[in-house]
């Protein structure tokens, strides 16, 4: 892990022996953002050395982080992961109007959350919990929270205000494990979820071939992982682009391991 480079958590006010309400004595949690500009790898689809000069690496939970690196632990958050639908109870699955669970039509074996209430965000946040602070005992340096744009795709089930209360509490549970939280896509809302949910950097997919990258930039400065898909082509045109953050990666839509069919790494510089 590298040296803490903030410090995120609230301060309190302290008169002699008397704690002021929403404060904590127990001391600050320190915070290390990712180093900014540093190359990055996406592994989410298996877990390996980090080519050369790669400072950044992201892995799902299940995977230990990368060995003397800034390590992002991934998350699913918002929907349920394949091969998971079991572990969650039916009552957090968002449901249609005929009862039946909505699922991502982009990823048909996952579900996506109801966080429609105050007491389905507060279970899904005590069902997220535990991968949080597993993540930070596992060594990671910060977490990405995936699909927080599901009101998106909700067919109006689920609003911004729904999922960004959500985030505000995965949020502040990652920073009291001593984690950075990452945003994940939803470009149009950067700012708004940044103010709202306190997220300290984000993780853009295909932000070139969507013409967005400022929308991140302009939220979060140098402060953004960008993930290109080998399928769109035109990476090398899109690093010239000024607006093209720092920090991209190209990589195959599967993201496969090398020596595996169709792997593609590529960075900018």
């Amino acid at each position: 892990m590298r040296a803490p480079s903030r410090v995120a958590s609230a301060l309190c006010v302290v008169i002699a022996t008397t704690v002021l309400a929403g404060c904590t004595t127990n001391p600050p949690t320190e915070i290390a953002l990712p180093p900014a500009g540093a190359a990055p790898d996406y592994q989410l689809g298996g877990a390996y050395p980090p080519p050369a000069d790669v400072e950044i690496v992201v892995r799902d939970r299940a995977e230990p982080p990368a060995d003397d690196v800034y390590s992002i632990c991934y998350i699913n958050a918002f929907q349920t992961q394949p091969a998971e639908l079991a572990d969650w109870p039916d009552e957090l699955l968002l449901k249609d109007d005929k009862g039946n669970t909505v699922f991502d039509p982009a990823w048909p074996d996952e579900a996506l959350l109801d966080a429609a209430s105050d007491h389905n965000r507060d279970a899904i946040a005590e069902v997220v919990r535990p991968w949080i602070e597993g993540c930070a005992a596992a060594g990671y340096d910060a977490v990405e929270f995936d699909n927080l744009d599901t009101y998106a795709r909700s067919d109006g089930a689920l609003t911004f205000d729904d999922n960004l209360a959500l985030a505000e509490q995965l949020v502040a549970i990652a920073h009291d494990a001593g984690l950075a939280a990452g945003q994940k896509n939803a470009a149009e809302d950067a700012a708004a979820l940044r103010n709202g949910a306190g997220f300290d950097f984000a993780i853009a997919e295909e932000c070139a071939a969507f013409d967005e990258c400022d929308a991140y930039t302009d939220v979060y400065g140098d402060l953004v992982v960008a993930v290109e898909y080998s399928e769109a082509g035109e990476f090398r045109a899109a690093c010239e682009d000024e607006r093209m953050p720092p920090s991209a990666v190209l990589r195959d839509h599967e993201l496969v391991a090398p020596g595996e069919m169709g792997y593609v790494f590529e960075l900018c510089r």
